[in-house]
C-alpha cells in the first residue's frame, strides 16, 4: 500500500505541477509575440538612430568641404584680378608671362573647385534624400514600437499579479517532487510547443500525441504501480484518478 500510494503522490504532484504551468503558458500566449516584437522593433529604431547620426554628420562634413573649396575659389578669383592689374604693370616679356601663367592656374583652381563643389552638392542632395527616408522610417518604427509597448505593459500588468503567483505556486510545487522527475518533466516540456509533458488517458488514447494506449498499459496506469509514459510522445500518463479524483470518485 506504501509503494501505491507513493507512485499516486508522485503523479499527483506532477499533474498538479503540469496544471500550474499550463496556466503560465496561457499566460505567456496571451502576450504572443509581443515581446519579441518590442525587442526587434528596439534594435531596428536604435540602429536607425545610429545611421541618422551618421548621416548628419557626413552631411556637415560636406558642406564644412564645400564652403572651404568655395573659399579657395574666391581667393583664386582675387588673385587673378590682382594679377591681371600687375600685367599693366610688367617690365618684360619674363613678368608677363609669369603673370599669365599664375591667371591660369587659378583659373585652373576655380574650374575644379567648381566641379568639386557640384559633385558635393549632388552628393548632398543624395545624402538628404536618404537621411529624409530614414528619419520618416525612423518615425514610423517609433510609433509602431510605443504601441506594443503600451500594449505589452497593459498585458502585463493584466496579468502580472497571477503570472507571480502561479510561478510561487510552480515553485512550491517542483519543490516536492524529485529531481530526477522534475528533469525528465522539464525536458518533455521543452519537447512540444504545448508544453505538455503529464497527459491523460482518453477514450483509450494519450492525450498528449493521441496515439492508441494498450489495454494492458492501460490496467498498469491506472493501478500506480508505477510512473509510466507513453511509448509514443514521452508523455507521463495519469488516469482519471489522479486527474480529476472528485469526477472518478462520483463515477463520472
Amino acid at each position: 500500500m506504501s509503494v501505491e500510494a507513493s507512485i499516486a503522490d508522485k503523479l499527483t504532484m506532477m499533474w498538479n505541477l503540469q496544471q500550474i504551468d499550463s496556466q503560465l503558458d496561457e499566460l505567456q500566449i496571451l502576450k504572443g509575440e509581443l515581446p519579441m516584437e518590442v525587442a526587434d522593433l528596439e534594435d531596428e529604431v536604435a540602429g536607425l538612430d545610429t545611421r541618422i547620426k551618421k548621416l548628419k554628420a557626413s552631411l556637415k562634413e560636406s558642406e564644412t568641404e564645400i564652403a572651404k573649396m568655395q573659399t579657395d575659389a574666391k581667393e583664386a578669383d582675387a588673385n587673378i584680378k590682382k594679377y591681371q592689374k600687375q600685367l599693366d604693370e610688367v617690365k618684360n616679356n619674363r613678368e608677363y608671362e609669369a603673370l599669365t601663367k599664375e591667371i591660369e592656374l587659378a583659373k585652373l583652381d576655380i574650374q575644379l573647385s567648381e566641379k568639386r563643389v557640384r559633385e558635393a552638392k549632388g552628393g548632398i542632395d543624395a545624402k538628404k534624400e536618404t537621411l529624409a527616408i530614414a528619419e520618416s522610417k525612423y518615425e514610423a518604427k517609433e510609433k509602431e514600437l510605443e504601441a506594443k509597448k503600451v500594449e505589452l505593459q497593459g498585458i502585463i500588468e493584466k496579468t502580472e499579479a497571477e503570472e507571480n503567483k502561479l510561478r510561487n505556486q510552480s515553485d512550491k510545487a517542483r519543490k516536492g517532487i524529485e529531481e530526477r522527475l522534475i528533469k525528465a518533466y522539464d525536458k518533455t516540456r521543452r519537447t512540444y510547443r504545448n508544453g505538455l509533458a503529464v497527459a491523460t488517458v482518453e477514450r483509450d488514447s494519450c492525450s498528449g500525441c493521441f496515439n492508441r494506449v494498450p489495454p494492458q498499459i492501460k490496467l498498469e496506469i491506472g493501478l500506480h504501480k508505477r510512473i509510466i509514459a507513453c511509448e509514443h510522445c514521452g508523455r507521463v500518463l495519469v488516469d482519471q484518478s489522479i486527474a480529476n479524483p472528485e469526477a472518478a470518485s462520483t463515477g463520472a
